[in-house]
């Protein structure tokens, strides 16, 4: 696990939501500048940070709303660290939890050196990244259907499938419903098909 240990004068910490982010702001010497709770916006971020810009380093944890506040640190020059949303829970994990606590917990872990990273994805690859996560999850998805229709109909019966009895329209008149299933099995199969498409 890799930790960011690079000094600053000013160390920011966000905890980052869709509509609102909580920001903490220490000097070096580990006072409070600013602890308070804004939109999440570019221009929000941009005029709470303005009178820090000086030596100023910008952490957020690793969720899926990252993206904009990676881009605007990238486009005004300013130092971003995504910290390792499962390494900071084991780290800073306790009964006390709000967004108050956990920005004030991230600045403080970002200045004291022991904020685990995780890996800041270009944003030129971050849309190819995403197209073959949502392939995965519908690859897996037309798996678990399947799987539960073998074992629902293996255990009323002795019947046993096999990838070619599926192939065949004799389980449409053998099983109606099932047929209907397999059909949307067939459906998400060529959506999947379609996504990897899209990747090439």
């Amino acid at each position: 696990m890799r930790f960011y240990n690079q000094q600053h004068r000013h160390y920011c910490g966000i905890d980052l939501h869709v509509k609102t982010m909580y920001v903490c702001i220490l000097d070096e010497a580990g006072h409070v500048l600013v602890h308070c709770n804004v939109k999440s916006t570019p221009e929000a971020f941009r005029e709470i940070v303005a009178p820090f810009r000086d030596d100023l380093v910008v952490a957020a944890e690793c969720m899926f709303t990252w993206y904009w506040l990676a881009d605007v640190c990238a486009a005004d020059g300013i130092a971003f660290v995504l910290g390792h949303a499962l390494a900071m829970k084991a780290i800073h994990g306790g009964k006390a939890k709000n967004d108050k606590l956990d920005s004030f917990k991230i600045a403080t872990l970002l200045r004291g050196g022991l904020l685990p990273q995780a890996y800041v994805y270009p944003a030129a690859m971050r849309s190819t990244r995403d197209l073959l996560r949502r392939r995965l999850h519908l690859v897996r998805k037309r798996g678990q259907l399947l799987e539960r229709i073998f074992r629902t109909r293996a255990r009323s019966t002795t019947w046993r499938s096999s990838s070619a009895d599926w192939r065949t329209p004799q389980i449409a008149t053998a099983c109606p419903p099932i047929f209907l299933i397999r059909v949307f099995a067939r459906v998400s199969k060529w959506i999947s098909r379609c996504w990897t498409g899209m990747t090439r």
